[in-house]
């Protein structure tokens, strides 16, 4: 029986330009962070952050709907410059981070918004998934730093309810309202490190002829 691989090339050479247009991408944990505002009080704002995200992005040049990104929080490194605050967020009455010590986003879809981008995805924090949308400025152009690495960078912002994930705990006010506002605003800031493609091992030399015995002596 005659096979023919000519369907499998064909199939190899459409998928081929895809593949080349699509770049891989490490979020650079030195020079991203994650941020939330919540109203306090009722009166004014309190602001954190989480100073530690990782992730990856796969980012298509030729088409940028097709990219895709995940990115993971550390929520142990809360940081709302008030210790004994930062304990109580990492207590069961909010992140409970000793059982929950990630928020994680992975994209589902990306579609252009003008000259930016809005990227819809999973959100899971306290042991609790939904959708969200980012609204995403950056990721066009790449750059090089002083060492050539190739680097691009954005920021993504949001809204959420903390009681949509279980985060619902609440004083309420002699004077009316809570103590603590339920939506919350994240910016996330990030900058990307474009991964490098693996260096070629080198082919081992060809082995030597073998040498030719040497005569037999009479």
């Amino acid at each position: 029986m005659k096979l023919s691989f000519k369907p499998a090339i064909a199939a190899l050479v459409l998928a081929a330009p895809s593949l080349a247009f699509a770049a891989e991408y490490e979020i650079d944990s030195a020079h991203s962070g994650a941020q939330f505002s919540v109203k306090h009080m009722m009166v004014s704002n309190v602001r954190g952050a989480f100073s530690k995200v990782t992730g990856t992005a796969n980012i298509d040049e030729k088409d940028i709907t097709k990219s895709t990104v995940e990115a993971v929080i550390d929520a142990t490194t809360i940081n709302t410059n008030e210790p004994k605050r930062d304990e109580h967020l990492k207590s069961p009455d909010f992140f409970d981070t000793a059982k929950y010590p990630t928020i994680t986003f992975k994209s589902t879809k990306v579609e252009k918004a003008g000259q930016n981008l809005k990227v819809s995805g999973d959100l899971s924090m306290h042991g609790v998934t939904k959708p969200v949308v980012l609204d995403v400025e950056g990721f066009t152009t790449e750059a090089k730093d002083p060492w050539g690495n190739t680097k691009r960078g954005g920021t993504a912002t949001t809204k959420i309810n903390r009681k949509d994930f279980g985060l619902g705990w609440n004083k309420v006010l002699e004077t009316g309202g809570v103590a603590v506002g339920e939506e919350i605003a994240i910016t996330l800031d990030l900058e990307l490190n474009k991964k490098q493609a693996p260096a070629a091992t080198p082919a081992a030399p060809a082995a030597k002829p073998a040498a030719p015995a040497a005569p037999a002596k009479k």
